[in-house]
């Protein structure tokens, strides 16, 4: 009974060594900010310029000197940070475990040696302690093999291809959107604008409104037609806070569902009753999965295609993984949404290539379109509320907003030419006239 004692002992000691990786659901981290002797619950984004970020419970951003923790979180950071950056250049920290053919055969030898004592004693000597050693020995054998079938490489699963002609007739049921195909991509043109009404019930507005972007020829979407699992899947909670991380079938991109300063835009009033809102360069995007497009391609139908190859469905009641997705019999991957943050897509489940002029958490996939630059970035309007939003005819546009209880216009349109003309209404009547032309690159 001593011996087993003892063995127990040491698969304490290393139970790190055997545990599978958590997932979402781990409780926040808890941080002791020394600076003003508060403890706080917050999961680590990214550690740059001697500032660090965490998120909280409610998915805000805050923000942190290096010198605000004590030496334990210092540490912790540091090493976090540095992991994080190896996974964005592909060069992954090994862990820091030992590899399965020396400690893991030095276990399973110890395995096999402790049941088979166990099962020759008890032939001999009926004894209680013998059957505690061989279930000593056979939970470490179940114990490494478990570790060892969770460790395997999934880079190494084959995925098949996609089919590019099925993926086709979804995204051509929108009117303005077409594909063409190559021998890795699948490319998908539009101008950028859906064909559902956009902005109405934004609460958190940045003064931007939806125009055309040119999303077409060699400034196209592409989604890749021969996914790739990734050895090391991308978090988008500290990644890809920039560009798109999927295409939705109408053609619109779908961002992150963190804005680009690492906040829940839905949680924070900054999407409209369809998910979306404009960015600096008044291109319209979504931050939530766009499931109202069910209606045009059924439901059961994939709504979008990562940027990694791999559809979106709606919400399921299949078991998901830590990336809110699931692996098919026959070893295709597809993501599902779900109701609450993070929405869609956890984490980047394929193979992508990061733009290298990007870093983590503000990293984007390559390629992505370039938009067209217009009006100069304007701040937040608060206590505005977007109330109305139609169109006027052909390439015009009508958008209403209430701000202390009065109620203010922006009638806006373009030509052939390119030339952007905008009316701004004031709650009197009076209105002021801006013309823009797009920014050369």
């Amino acid at each position: 009974m001593k011996n087993a004692i003892i063995i127990v002992f040491f698969l304490i000691l290393n139970g790190n060594l055997f545990a599978h990786g958590g997932g979402h659901g781990l409780p926040l981290k808890q941080w002791e900010i020394v600076s003003v002797n508060e403890i706080i619950n917050a999961d680590f984004i990214k550690y740059e310029n001697n500032e660090v970020w965490l998120m909280d419970v409610n998915h805000r951003i805050k923000i942190f000197k290096i010198s605000d923790f004590n030496a334990a979180d210092q540490k912790f950071i540091k090493t976090k940070s540095e992991f994080i950056y190896s996974l964005n250049s592909n060069n992954a920290i090994e862990a820091d475990v030992l590899s399965f053919s020396n400690f893991s055969w030095v276990l399973i030898g110890l395995g096999i040696f402790l049941l088979s004592f166990s099962i020759f004693k008890l032939t001999k000597q009926r004894k209680e302690v013998y059957l505690t050693h061989g279930a000593l020995g056979l939970g470490v054998l179940l114990i490494v093999s478990c570790k060892n079938t969770s460790t395997n490489k999934t880079s190494d699963i084959v995925v098949p291809p996609s089919d590019v002609a099925m993926m086709q007739t979804f995204f051509e049921k929108f009117d303005g959107v077409t594909t063409y195909r190559d021998e890795n991509y699948l490319y998908v043109s539009s101008n950028g604008l859906p064909n559902h009404d956009m902005m109405v019930g934004i609460t958190n507005w940045q003064q931007q409104v939806p125009i055309n972007q040119n999303y077409t020829g060699d400034n196209s979407w592409a989604i890749p037609t021969h996914p790739k699992m990734a050895e090391n899947p991308l978090s988008t909670k500290t990644n890809l806070l920039k560009g798109a991380i999927a295409v939705a079938v109408n053609g619109i991109p779908i961002f992150n569902p963190l804005n680009n300063r690492g906040e829940d835009a839905n949680a924070i009033g900054e999407l409209d009753n369809w998910g979306g809102h404009c960015g600096r360069a008044d291109d319209y995007h979504y931050h939530l999965p766009p499931l109202h497009l069910q209606d045009q391609v059924g439901e059961g139908n994939p709504v979008a295609y990562a940027v990694d190859g791999f559809p979106v469905y709606g919400e399921t009641t299949d078991i998901l993984d830590e990336y809110l997705g699931k692996t098919n019999s026959d070893g295709s991957y597809q993501y599902h949404a779900i109701k609450e943050y993070p929405y869609l897509i956890a984490g980047m489940r394929g193979e992508v290539i990061i733009d290298l002029k990007t870093k983590a958490p503000e990293n984007q996939v390559y390629p992505q379109p370039r938009t067209q630059e217009l009006r100069p970035a304007l701040r937040p309007l608060r206590g505005a509320e977007i109330i109305d939003f139609k169109s006027l005819g052909e390439n015009s546009y009508g958008l209403t907003y209430s701000l202390d209880s009065k109620e203010y216009i922006i009638n806006y349109s373009w030509d052939s030419e390119d030339t952007y003309t905008y009316q701004f209404i004031n709650s009197d009547g009076t209105l002021t006239v801006e013309t823009y032309k797009p920014r050369k690159k």
